[in-house]
Formats: structure tokens, sequence, C-alpha cells
């Protein structure tokens, strides 16, 4: 019951007990790899170890075939740093080679995504960069030289003004330790066993289960914006355990904080927009919960503002098994657009919130932190709707429920 549930809120696969006999992990499968170390076309060169961890156990059949926790090595294949305007930053990663137990096993895959990267990949896994014309701050340069041609003192103060402000793009490709990425094999891994699920192993089903479900259903399904006040995201986690359990377990996960919306804060995220760079403190617009704002909120991005997860997290008036409860809202930020209605620049959300729900699991789940989890129906929470920004939410309704150590 307890893994059931645990690959229910991973990827709705069904779960079975392991068997001894080999297995194969087909062609095709995608692994969640988290690096280890930092890459960058400033500082790696070709041939240079790259290493990583798988994050979410990799499922084969009814089996969890690779743990979370297995290391996998690679190296850099190609480098190549941009030295003109017109020219793009690139970089290609190589990974041969997975460990799970003490054995380690040479795999063929292909890197497919870079999670809330800037950057785009070819179809053959090579990490092209971005070019500085494509930001704001390049196009706030042409806009001055269009000036400077009728308005020459007004054009230098401008430049004046931009160059206190803004710093010219980072053109370069740069990954820190931290930074996600999945890869694709390119050919059947064959093990002698399945190598279980990894620190979700551990993970047990979640006492009074009758008393958990009335509990969930009591809570509110859905956020309501602010300004202007409409409904918006759909709550899909509960966490039950102290505040300093619920910030120990983020901060192990590599979520940070959000800042509060104040002056500063919309200062650094418009430079972080015009630069097209990170901002992994930036503030979150405020939702409601039964009229109350988050008492907590955590992101986690990558090297571009444009796309992280995030989540609002609310404390409510419940307890169970005599630990507070909080009720989580997660979403993920797929890119950036102009708001004529609101007259500002808006984030996008991937409108599939049961996948950012799945991220936000199998990340707490990988810092060992968990001790109870289960996947609860809510029959009378909407399966469909839109947040305040007018994206689309589409969901099964259920909430994962996670019992903090």
């Amino acid at each position: 019951m307890k893994r059931e549930l645990f690959a229910a809120v991973l990827c709705a696969c069904p779960f079975f007990s392991g068997s001894a006999l080999a297995l194969e992990v087909p062609t095709g499968t995608e692994i969640q790899i988290r690096l280890k170390g930092k890459v960058s076309t400033q500082s790696s060169r070709a041939g240079d170890p790259v290493e990583a961890v798988v994050i979410a156990p990799v499922a084969a059949g009814s089996q969890f075939a690779v743990p979370a926790g297995a290391a996998v090595k690679g190296t850099v294949e190609k480098v190549a740093p941009s030295t003109k305007p017109d020219e793009r930053a690139s970089m290609s990663l190589s990974f041969t080679e997975i460990s799970i137990g003490s054995a380690a096993h040479k795999i063929s895959t292909r890197l497919v995504a870079v999670d809330n990267a800037r950057e785009k990949l070819d179809d053959q896994g090579q990490i092209n960069g971005i070019l500085a014309s494509e930001t704001i701050t390049s196009r706030l340069d042409a806009g001055i030289d269009k000036i400077a041609d009728k308005y020459s003192g007004l054009a230098g103060l401008l430049r004046a003004a931009k160059g206190a402000v803004l710093k010219p793009p980072d053109t370069d490709i740069t990954y820190n330790a931290g930074v996600e990425m999945t890869l694709r094999l390119l050919a059947p891994l064959t093990l002698e066993a399945a190598g279980g699920a990894g620190p979700g192993s551990a993970v047990a089903p979640i006492p009074n289960a009758e008393a958990l479900a009335a509990l969930v259903n009591r809570e509110p399904f859905q956020t309501i914006a602010k300004n202007p006040p409409k409904p918006s995201d759909i709550t899909n986690v509960m966490l039950i355990g102290t505040e300093e359990a619920v910030r120990q377990i983020f901060q192990d996960a590599g979520w940070t904080p959000a800042a509060g919306l104040n002056t500063i804060a919309k200062f650094e995220t418009f430079r972080a927009l015009a630069e097209d760079r990170a901002y992994d403190e930036a503030p979150v617009s405020i939702l409601l919960l039964d009229g109350k704002p988050p008492d907590l909120v955590f992101e986690k991005a990558n090297n571009t503002f444009a796309r992280r997860h995030h989540l609002r997290i609310w404390s409510r008036p419940e307890t169970f098994l005599n630990r507070p409860v909080w009720v989580v809202a997660a979403t993920h930020d797929t890119g950036i657009s102009f708001s004529d209605a609101d007259r500002t620049f808006i984030h996008r959300i991937d409108s599939k919130i049961d996948q950012e729900r799945a991220k936000v699991v199998t990340d707490l789940l990988f810092t060992g932190r968990v001790e109870g989890i289960e996947l609860i129906a809510r029959p009378a929470a909407p399966t469909n709707g839109q947040n305040a920004t007018g994206d689309n939410l589409e969901t099964d309704g259920r909430m994962a429920v996670l019992l903090l150590r």
C-alpha cells in the first residue's frame, strides 16, 4: 500500500514488490539527475569529469529499477565559449555510467532537458546559449542608439543611467551544483535486480487514514489573488510537521525562501528580467487562502528569472497527530509574457500542476526527512480551472500529504 501510493504520487504508475530476477530499463526511459559540481563554458574543458545523482526513482514495469541517490558519471564532451556577439556559446555533456549499490553499469544517454534553464537544447543534446541581442538590456541599447541619431546629449545621459542600473548580459553557459537535468536512455539498461526507491523506501502510510482524509477535504481547494481578487492556484500538497521541520526539509531539498514583495525586490526583479539571469530570492505575487497570505514561500530556480518552481505555504488552524498542518499550492513558472490587462510582465505556468506536485514530493522524499506519505482523493476539488492571470489548471484533484520527521 505504501509503495503503491508512493508510485502514484511520482508518476501514476503501479508498483509491486521487487523481484530477484533481472530486469531491463527500456530505451527511451528518462532519468532525472542533479549536478554535484559546476560546469561552465568559462571554466570547463573537454574531457573534464562530471558527476551527478539520480533524484527520482526510475520505474521499469512494476518495479523501481534505479533508486534515487544512484551516482551518475560522465564527461564534458564539448565546450565552446562565445567569442562574437552573434555567436552562441555551446556545451555538450555525456553521461556514461550509473552506480546502483556497489555495481557500476555503462549507460548510453542523451541530455534532453536542463531544468529552468534559459538555454535551449538541440536534437543531439547540445546546449546552446543565448545571444546578448535577445535580452531586454540589449534592446534598450538599440533604442538609445536610435535616439542618438537626433539627440546625442540625451542618448549619453540615457546610456549612463542604464549603465548604472543594468549590467551587460552574460551569454556564457554556467550550471552550478544543484542544477537538475533529464537524461534519456539510448539503449536498454539491464540490471540483475531492482534497485528500489532509494530514500523513499523508508516512508510508511500515515496513521488514521479516515481522519486524514476528512482533514484534507475540509481544507480550501483554491487560493484567491489579492489584487484583483480572482480565483487562482489550486492547493495540491499538505505537510504535517513543525515550522522548523518545514524550513529544514526545503533547505535540504535545495529550495530558497522568496523575498518579500517590496520596492527593493521589485527593482532586483526588473534587473534579473532585463539581463536574463537568475534571481534566486525573487518575490511572488500575493495569493490568499481563507483571506490569509502565505506564511512561507519557497522557490527553486536555475539561471533565469523566467522559469522557476515555486510554492506558497499556509499554516492551518488544525493539527494532526499533535503536529501542525500546512497547506501548499505549488506551480511551475515556464516563461514570461506581458499582460495588457495588468500592464505588467507576468509568469506563465505549466497547466499540468500534478507534475509540480510530483516534483515537490520527490524533492522532499530525497532528503530522507519524510516519515509518511499518502495521496488523498478530494471529490469536491476542481479538476480544471484558471489561475488569476488566465493560465489553465489541470489536475486529478488529489492532495499529496507528507508527514515530516
